[in-house]
């Protein structure tokens, strides 16, 4: 595989980290998933700044969002496989 587009730690996270620049909607981006030494492939929805996430499945508001195999909040609005996530769809359960 070419360098990854996105970095997955943990089999069970449900969230990508986009580690090259210039992501836009549409275009199937490579992703390494560490712990498995695996790749998978996803289809972006929506342009994707370097540093933030993807998702890997489709969420539903109330569910657990898992990166690095730790909870790191919430959702607060549906999330498809391949949208960004951001302040706009994922909260903190701290407060």
């Amino acid at each position: 595989m070419s360098i990854p587009h996105f970095l997955v730690h943990e089999d069970g996270d449900v969230v990508g980290v986009v580690t090259v620049e210039g992501v836009k909607a549409g275009q199937d981006l490579n992703g390494w998933v560490m712990a498995e030494d695996k790749t998978i492939t996803i289809k972006v929805n929506n342009d994707i700044p370097i540093g933030h996430k993807i998702a890997l499945k489709d969420l539903n508001v109330g569910d657990t969002v898992m990166k690095y195999g730790t909870d790191i909040g919430k959702v607060v609005a549906p999330i498809k496989k391949g949208d960004h996530l951001h302040v706009h769809n994922v909260k903190t359960k701290r407060w």
